[in-house]
Order: structure tokens, then sequence, then C-alpha cells
């Protein structure tokens, strides 16, 4: 079983289409690693997040505002030999984003952002209102870097 590497944009975004959340890694306060799984849309390039308006991510991010996102899917437990330990892998296909938060302010801007996050969940509108809004940090990710990669391919796939 080999690993490759996944260049193909399409092949990219529909990986990322089809997770239901994505694992956001923060540094910390005190510069350890802090990941979070967390609900997301996607369009364009660009990772929507959002939370509350306070809290330990939002101090975190305040102070170091670069992420690392992974989408991962199509778990599956394989083996070459079912005796051989160190046979089984983990079949799956992930994707790695890094870029920089900054926070929409905005209400219009919001309201456009909580839109890509729901629309990635369900196909229906949805009104939001003012107070709701204002008590959300809605997170802009334009993604920066990008990789990809499928794990536990048979050998004689390309």
């Amino acid at each position: 079983m080999k690993t490759i590497i996944i260049e193909d944009k399409e092949r990219v975004e529909e990986i990322i289409s089809r997770c239901d959340i994505c694992y956001v890694g923060i540094t910390d306060l005190e510069g350890d690693p802090y990941v979070i799984p967390m609900n997301f849309g996607y369009q364009d390039g660009v990772i929507y997040l959002h939370s509350g308006p306070t809290g330990s991510s939002i101090d975190m991010l305040n102070k170091n505002n670069k992420v690392c996102i992974t989408f991962s899917i199509d778990h599956e437990l394989v083996f070459q030999h079912p005796q051989v330990a160190c046979s089984y892998r983990m079949k799956a296909k992930s994707v790695i984003c890094r870029g920089k938060v900054g926070f929409i302010e905005d209400l219009d801007e919001k309201r456009q952002a909580l839109d890509i996050i729901m629309k990635h969940y369900i196909d229906r509108e949805f009104i939001y209102s003012d107070p709701a809004v204002k008590n959300v940090k809605i997170w802009e990710i334009p993604i920066d870097q990008v990789s990809a990669k499928e794990y536990a391919v048979p050998h004689y796939k390309q």
C-alpha cells in the first residue's frame, strides 16, 4: 500500500465538501498545540467558522492567528496480511489547509458567512436576527497553503 499526493483542485474540494466537521489547530497562550473540532463552510478558497464572541480560542487567535485545518474522509482499516500487525493501515483521504484567521465584524458579511456555513449542512435559507448575528464570532480563513493525500492505496492503482 502506498500514499499518493492529490494535486487536483476538484478532488481536494470534493474531500472538503464531504466532511461534516474539520479539526482546527491553534497555538495556545503557552505556545502549545490546541485542536478543536468545528462546523465549517467553504467557498472559493476560504474556510468559514463560527464561535462565541469570547473565550479561550479567541484569546489564542488574538495572540497568534495562524491556524492549521484538517479534513478527513473514507476511513477504513485495511491490511495486506491478517496475521501481520505492521501490514494494517487506515485507508483515508485528507486535506490540510493553513491560513490566518480574520474576524468578520460587518453584520451583512456575517450573514453571508453564516449562509455559507449552513449551506454546507442543509439546503435551505435562514434569517438571522441582529442579536444572534452580533453575538457570534465569524472566522474567515483564506487558504494560504493546501496539501492533500490518499492513504493505503493499492500499488496497482494510479
